[in-house]
């Protein structure tokens, strides 16, 4: 082959690449108006059975050279390049997304900013269990100098025979004791039905790991305007955490925190596993705050501290830990909660690092 015949066949070559990448572009705007449909549908981005006719087709209308398994290989490169696209240009619509807002969201409780750069503790017991015991702890709280106490109402439990909680009484007794010492109040809401009556007696509605997914209280905690503590689901990856808290943000309520809570592996050394980079990376995706609690994520009193101390120098924005008078005869996680005394040694500890 003569060297100008070389040059031509580069030449044209080059030509086709340039039809191909323009083709490419269209197929591209095609597959992101086709994404956009989808969400407006409510329809998954992939369909297998759509790919499997494309690549029938073409399959069918291949005339080689490149045989038929070739041809289904580099038009599913192709297809996976378009689905990430419209994945792309998903997560940019996302009310929760840093591309969608660039400033940080705060919380206003009180005098207390949560995600405004000074990170915040959250204390109190697993369960509300009477007004003496959650006294006990709100003073202890007070005195410490936190200004934001939890507390469970409702226990979504693993057993139907375990404490359940006090519900609505539970509620009333948190609202009396925070009255009485100036405190905000954090508490888990189960049912949708309960969301407007949480309203009058707690500040902040929790939705727990149990419930990160239950999309009809999801909505239900989009309806009002109370802020809302969303918690990460057992096993859920980071993207369903995002888009449950996306759940409560899309219906109008804009209050929504996030808080890591530990999944659920295959390590037996912790009550969860702690994953500490979705901190920075919640951070960086979302501009919710981001919380971590280290006594569901460990449920280990001996590694609290250091926890704590991970999850500030990740960013978080607060840390969440249990609280209870005598741990011993708690009805609820009695072995990982900390006694009082504990406690202030814990925040001290947490303290000592210059983190909080």
């Amino acid at each position: 082959m003569s060297q100008g015949r070389l040059e031509q066949l580069r030449s044209e070559l080059d030509s086709v690449n340039l039809q191909l990448l323009e083709l490419l572009s269209e197929r591209a705007r095609i597959a992101q108006e086709i994404g956009q449909e989808k969400e407006k549908q409510g329809v998954p981005d992939f369909d297998p059975v759509r790919e499997k006719k494309m690549l029938d087709t073409l399959v069918e209308f291949n005339q080689g050279p490149f045989d038929n398994e070739t041809v289904r290989h580099l038009f599913k490169q192709i297809f996976q390049a378009s689905l990430k696209l419209q994945q792309v240009d998903h997560k940019k619509h996302l009310l929760v997304s840093r591309k969608k807002k660039q400033e940080d969201t705060l919380i206003q409780l009180g005098n207390t900013i949560i995600g405004g750069g000074t990170p915040v503790m959250i204390a109190g017991p697993c369960s509300v269990e009477s007004y003496e015991q959650v006294r006990q702890v709100a003073a202890a709280l007070k005195e410490a100098g936190i200004t934001v106490m939890r507390g469970g109402a409702f226990k979504p439990r693993t057993s139907p025979y375990d404490f359940q909680g006090l519900g609505v009484e539970g509620l009333k007794i948190l609202k009396e004791v925070a009255s009485e010492f100036g405190l905000k109040t954090i508490s888990e809401i189960v049912d949708p039905a309960h969301i407007e009556l949480a309203c009058e007696y707690i500040d902040v509605i929790q939705i727990g790991a149990r419930n990160m997914q239950n999309f009809e209280l999801l909505k239900a905690a989009g309806d009002v305007q109370t802020p809302v503590l969303l918690k990460r689901g057992l096993a859920a990856t980071i993207d369903e955490f995002v888009h449950a808290a996306e759940y409560i943000v899309s219906r109008g309520n804009t209050q929504v925190m996030l808080i890591e809570r530990g999944i659920r592996t295959y390590e037996k050394a912790t009550r969860n596993t702690l994953d500490i980079s979705a901190v920075p990376i919640l951070k960086q995706e979302t501009h919710l705050p981001v919380l971590v609690d280290v006594t569901h994520s460990t449920g280990r009193k001996d590694i609290l501290a250091p926890c704590a101390r991970a999850a500030l120098a990740a960013g978080a924005d607060g840390v969440m830990v249990e609280v209870h008078p005598d741990p011993a005869t708690a009805l609820s996680d009695a072995a990982q909660q900390l006694n009082i005394p504990e406690f202030h040694d814990f925040l001290a500890n947490v303290k000592k690092s210059g983190l909080l």
